[in-house]
């Protein structure tokens, strides 16, 4: 990339990704500068610091990174949450575990938890969206939840607490009116994980044993002694999942439950409710 000019610099980076728009958003990211800056200013001349901070992001990019590690930012439910290595990449589709909160009816002064938070996307999302609630987060992951407290404090939330730890370990002898999590719930041997952005993502927050259930098993076996009467647990699974987990449920007490699917038609989610044994 030895064209100094923001314009050849581009068409230059489009060449190697073959995608224009990728090229478009790094750029302007290595630059802080907004897309709209590349077209107005495009005979910019870029310094030898900017050239060489581009050519590494896409550099990676041609490796195969994704895109929201390059810019260590992506969006979910209408805000920016910081991702790194060390947390998932927040999807589209996970928000539905959002839309489908709102549609319950609980407390107004709720006390919900986000199992295996990561960014925190979902847990610090409820939060932002219900200030009177208590929202409390917690993850295996040091690192995880470092990038969790940074996302915390750019939305400036002082209604989360946060714990590291395994599954429900950390919230002995405290009830909730609703826990959520989306665990790791692919297979070991499942070739995706060698496919697109699967290969860059952690595989402690992908992977689990007997077929990718182990943990989302464990949580619903734990369930009960940590949810009030008439509280709610939602899970986020694989599309073939559901039918297994709705026994799951059912084995140990939960009620009305219900299986829910994604807009592009695949199973989702699946939600019990604890009225006691």
């Amino acid at each position: 990339m030895k064209a100094a000019r923001l314009k050849d610099i581009l068409a230059t980076a489009t060449d190697k990704l073959q995608h224009r728009l990728e090229a478009e958003v790094l750029i302007a990211h290595a630059l802080q500068k907004d897309r709209t800056y590349l077209y107005a200013h495009d005979q910019a001349q870029l310094s030898d610091d900017q050239l060489s901070h581009i050519h590494q992001l896409i550099k990676r990019r041609q490796l195969g990174e994704p895109i929201a590690y390059l810019l260590e930012k992506r969006d979910f439910y209408g805000r920016s949450f910081k991702v790194t290595s060390a947390t998932l990449i927040p999807r589209p589709e996970t928000e539905m575990i959002i839309d489908q909160v709102k549609a319950l009816r609980l407390p107004h002064h709720a006390k919900v938890l986000d199992v295996g938070t990561g960014s925190g996307c979902i847990g610090l999302t409820l939060a932002a969206e219900y200030p009177d609630w208590t929202v409390c987060v917690s993850d295996c992951s040091k690192e995880a939840l470092l990038v969790c407290q940074h996302n915390r404090q750019a939305l400036d939330l002082t209604n989360v607490v946060m714990h590291q730890g395994d599954l429900l370990l950390p919230w002995r002898g405290q009830t909730f009116d609703l826990v959520v999590a989306n665990l790791p719930y692919i297979a070991p041997d499942d070739p995706h994980l060698n496919q697109g952005d699967l290969r860059h993502e952690p595989a402690t927050a992908l992977v689990a044993d007997e077929a990718g259930l182990s943990l989302i098993r464990q949580l619903i076996e734990q369930a009960p002694q940590y949810l009030n009467l008439g509280g709610y647990l939602i899970l986020e699974h694989g599309y073939d999942q559901q039918a297994e987990l709705k026994k799951a449920l059912q084995n140990h007490g939960l009620t009305e439950i219900q299986g829910l699917q994604d807009l592009a038609g695949h199973d989702r989610l699946v939600m019990g409710r604890w009225v006691g044994a």
